[in-house]
């Protein structure tokens, strides 16, 4: 008989786990509290023109990501940095054009968009083994077996493999009492990667950067945005400028944010700049599957790949998977498919 695995986010850790296990011969159910798949990774669409709001780019070093997306007849095309950048030292200062140097990492995006990946992992899925709305609120156990409880059903399987990062998860999700206290205490301080950023991007009907002899690349260290890139699709046929807002724009409003950048696109392009078709973003500190509110300061990768994040709970019935969790790469996509490989071969092994 197939043991049954209940995987808790339906985010790139989710949808790998499930595709990894469901390869392997194991029955899988995956629950997501959105009404979409994908987690943090977001690929918006906008005047017929997809921006990654979410995770973007991979590099050659992420040798398990690359690998998947072989394995998936993905492709990838790499990051434009051809031109000059730009830079702006303060609201007072002339912008400066400067050239990126050639010996810098080269980043790749997915053809298609980063939600290509998980439209190709979840391809396999059936409605009963991917479900969508189900929002975890408790997990207990139940002799043998593992319960968990959404706010609308009940799932009983072998195995538990939680990929919520730790800290909402211990804040937000009923646990058994059998779970340490210094468990609980390392999730708390746990940093969520992505979890005090806003994206943005903006949709040209041309890339005038490039007329410009710019690569589209600007920083600014007091402006609205403190970062911004070609975010140009692989075709060469939609146009556009991807970026992230300045935090201390977190508490203004989506239309005063869209304010600011578009007085600092100004600046760095001129009436170019600010003569975008279409203005989105996602302020991730606004969302609520992932990050929790309170009052705790933490470094980025705060804890992330911590031991106890390795171990089995619950008699070897509850594992912890989000990227979070990952020894290598944590937070980053690369460390959502390494600790996915970690569980599956885990499971494998001692279920055979």
């Amino acid at each position: 008989m197939k043991k049954k695995v209940l995987i808790l986010g339906a985010g790139l850790s989710g949808v790998y786990l499930g595709y990894k296990l469901k390869q392997a011969g194991f029955e899988v159910q995956i629950l997501e509290a959105r009404n979409r798949v994908g987690g943090r990774i977001l690929t918006n669409h906008k005047s017929h023109t997809k921006v990654e709001l979410g995770a973007a780019w991979l590099w050659k070093y992420n040798e398990e990501l690359l690998k998947l997306c072989r394995a998936l007849e993905i492709s990838l095309f790499p990051q434009n940095m051809e031109g000059d950048a730009l830079f702006e030292a303060s609201h007072n200062s002339r912008i400066e054009r400067f050239r990126v140097p050639k010996n810098q990492e080269i980043s790749y995006r997915i053809s298609g968009g980063t939600a290509h990946l998980l439209k190709k992992l979840t391809m396999s899925f059936s409605p009963e083994e991917l479900l969508l709305s189900q929002k975890v609120a408790q997990i207990a156990t139940c002799g043998a077996f593992v319960k968990v409880f959404t706010e609308k059903l009940t799932f009983v399987g072998d195995f538990v493999i939680s990929t919520i990062p730790p800290q909402l998860l211990v804040n937000t999700v009923a646990l058994p009492s059998e779970i340490s206290q210094k468990l609980l205490k390392i999730a708390n301080n746990t940093h969520t990667w992505m979890q005090d950023s806003i994206k943005f991007g903006v949709v040209y009907k041309t890339p005038f950067w490039e007329e410009k002899n710019l690569s589209g690349a600007g920083f600014s260290s007091e402006g609205a945005f403190t970062e911004i890139y070609d975010h140009t699709d692989a075709q060469k046929k939609r146009f556009a400028l991807m970026g992230f807002v300045n935090q201390t724009l977190v508490n203004a409003t989506s239309t005063h944010r869209e304010k600011e950048v578009r007085k600092q696109l100004f600046r760095f392009f001129g009436k170019d700049g600010e003569d975008y078709i279409a203005y989105q973003e996602k302020a991730w500190p606004e969302d609520a599957l992932v990050h929790f509110k309170n009052t705790i300061t933490l470094k980025p990768h705060a804890n992330n790949g911590h031991p106890i994040y390795q171990e089995e709970f619950l008699e070897g019935k509850l594992f912890f998977g989000g990227s979070e969790t990952s020894k290598k790469y944590g937070g980053y996509m690369e460390g959502a498919i390494c600790r996915g490989n970690e569980i599956v071969d885990h499971l494998k092994n001692t279920s055979k």
